[in-house]
């Protein structure tokens, strides 16, 4: 049965039916398109992500060794706040997370050096790129040359009269020697994505800034800055969670944790719960603690930088 519907002269036409249900069940495509098209990285990310991660948050709660399988409620978590290496490696996330700040801004900076190209900026795109390829490994064992005590380091400053300093085996020292390898090691990533950002820049901003007068500095505080506020947060974020989470070959291969246990971090400490000492159901409640430890740190981070982006508006 049609419809009557007005032609442009006005007078009545009859609309199929056909054709309105033709018309309703492409609308309904269109909306269902998409989910088709997201579904496939939801399930594998349900599947694969949050399904595991749930299973290893019930595994917590169980015991190790007489009691495995046994549901012990908190005594992991206990276990675990009690354990002196464990509170070191709380100790050393603080210390990553004051660290953040320059582990970004060293790439920003040299980002923007060759966004601006400074002359040479081609050569350095590809230097300051290449040690992201390397293997920590190898990365940990050239370092462990180049830091040793009688290394060619300390030589060096030997002979400007600064007398040697004990990179890996002074415990004050030791775990910044490591974050400053990891961020040496990784920061070619965050180049390539201030590089992305600094592609969506507005140039005339730039120009604008520079008829103003305004210095380097300003340039960067006011213009740079806030104009890459997302890729900033992206870049935080990323950062910190591979701090917490890509350390453990440089640490297994420079100072394998030590000198007593200085440079643990939750990362390591799993591994060795797990690996060495046969407690799983432990080493899932550092698990658990550690992604709640990114989870809260990155909201932080968030939620800071867009307080700041938000007032620099």
């Amino acid at each position: 049965m049609a419809a009557p519907s007005l032609s442009p002269a006005g007078s009545v036409v009859s609309e199929p039916a056909g054709a309105r249900r033709r018309t309703r069940a492409g609308s309904r495509a269109e909306r269902l398109a998409p989910l088709v098209l997201v579904a496939p990285a939801v399930l594998i990310i349900v599947v694969l992500r949050l399904w595991p991660l749930v299973l290893g948050v019930n595994f917590s709660f169980t015991g190790d060794g007489d009691r495995n399988g046994m549901m012990v409620g908190f005594d992991n978590y206990l276990t675990l706040f009690s354990d002196p290496l464990f509170r070191t490696a709380l100790r050393n996330v603080g210390v990553l997370v004051l660290l953040l700040p320059i582990a970004v801004a060293i790439p920003g900076l040299l980002a923007t050096f060759i966004y601006l190209r400074v002359p040479g900026h081609r050569l350095y795109r590809g230097v300051y790129f290449f040690p992201a390829v390397l293997s920590p490994v190898i990365v940990g064992a050239i370092f462990n040359l180049l830091l040793a005590f009688d290394g060619p380091l300390n030589r060096l400053l030997g002979g400007l009269g600064l007398g040697p300093v004990d990179w890996l085996g002074d415990p004050g020292v030791a775990v910044f020697t490591v974050v400053g390898v990891h961020v040496w090691a990784t920061f070619g990533m965050a180049l390539v994505v201030f590089l992305a950002g600094f592609a969506t820049l507005d140039s005339s901003l730039l120009d604008a800034a520079e008829v103003d007068g305004a210095s380097f500095a300003q340039t960067i505080w006011h213009v740079i800055v806030p104009s890459l506020s997302r890729t900033i947060q992206f870049v935080f974020v990323t950062t910190m969670i591979g701090m917490l989470t890509s350390m453990f070959g440089l640490l297994y291969v420079m100072t394998s944790g030590g000198p007593e246990g200085s440079t643990y971090l939750p990362e390591y400490y799993i591994w060795i719960q797990q690996g060495q000492m046969n407690q799983p159901a432990l080493a899932s409640a550092a698990s658990t603690a550690l992604f709640l430890i990114m989870l809260v740190v990155g909201l932080a981070q968030i939620g800071i930088l867009r307080r700041a982006a938000g007032k620099e508006d």
